[in-house]
């Protein structure tokens, strides 16, 4: 999937002219914690945010240092501080320049920007224009979007499950208490906590003799006994494909 795919198309913008108070009533009537801030041309030159209004002389949380932390800091950052707590207009607090991504931008590197940038939204451009905005709420509604394609247990991969674990409810060996058994199209994964080792292989013998089992996997962790330490398969154990 790429940004074009998720993003919100209809995006809500202010002009860098306009006043603080003007951006912060239109972000509480649409609901929205952050402005593409668009120049008379269409082309984007900055992004406010619910940040942009933590420190505001108007609500008296302006940052107050010590003088010497101020000293250290230097006039220019002191009035850089000044200008975003006591400016009027959106484009005297606003980023400039802010990060932005392709319509075809994947996933993946949008998900990647926002982390590395530390931002909870990142505007769509092409060229110069805003043509949608993506959101971290946008990304979780296209995982949501995704999770009713996966697969989902059949009829045989229930039936599958039921024997196993009726027939591990008949051994006094098995944890099974501990254990989480998957089934997917056949394929059966293994997952909880053992105390012997021994277990596992005994674990997998019984999975193995189901009949319409394919594969089996294990994840299981051995919780040794005496010192509570925990050892897990070395990495994503290939599946134990079955003889036929």
């Amino acid at each position: 999937m790429q940004a074009k795919d998720v993003m919100t198309k209809t995006v809500v913008s202010i002009d860098p002219g306009a006043t603080v108070m003007q951006a912060v009533r239109l972000m509480l009537q649409k609901r929205i914690s952050g402005l593409p801030v668009v120049n008379a041309n269409g082309d984007l030159v900055g992004i406010v945010t619910e940040g942009d209004f933590l420190r505001r002389t108007e609500t008296k949380t302006e940052r107050k240092r010590p003088r010497w932390l101020e000293f250290i800091m230097g006039p220019g950052r002191l009035a850089d501080e000044y200008v975003h707590s006591h400016g009027r207009k959106v484009e005297e607090i606003m980023t400039p320049d802010p990060q932005t991504i392709a319509e075809d931008a994947p996933l993946d590197e949008i998900v990647q920007t926002m982390e590395k940038r530390g931002i909870k939204r990142v505007p769509v451009v092409r060229g110069k224009r805003v043509v949608g905005i993506v959101s971290r709420a946008n990304l979780l509604h296209a995982l949501a979007s995704l999770a009713p394609t996966a697969p989902k247990p059949s009829a045989d991969d229930a039936a599958i499950r039921d024997r196993l674990l009726a027939e591990l409810d008949n051994q006094k060996w098995a944890p099974v208490g501990a254990l989480n058994v998957v089934v997917r199209d056949g394929n059966v994964e293994l997952w909880g906590t053992i105390t012997d080792e021994r277990e596992r292989q005994a674990l997998i013998v019984a999975a193995e003799n189901v009949a319409g089992v394919k594969a089996v996997r294990d994840h299981l962790a051995w919780v040794e006994p005496n010192s509570g330490m925990v050892f897990y398969p070395p990495g994503d154990e290939p599946d134990r494909a079955l003889a036929s």
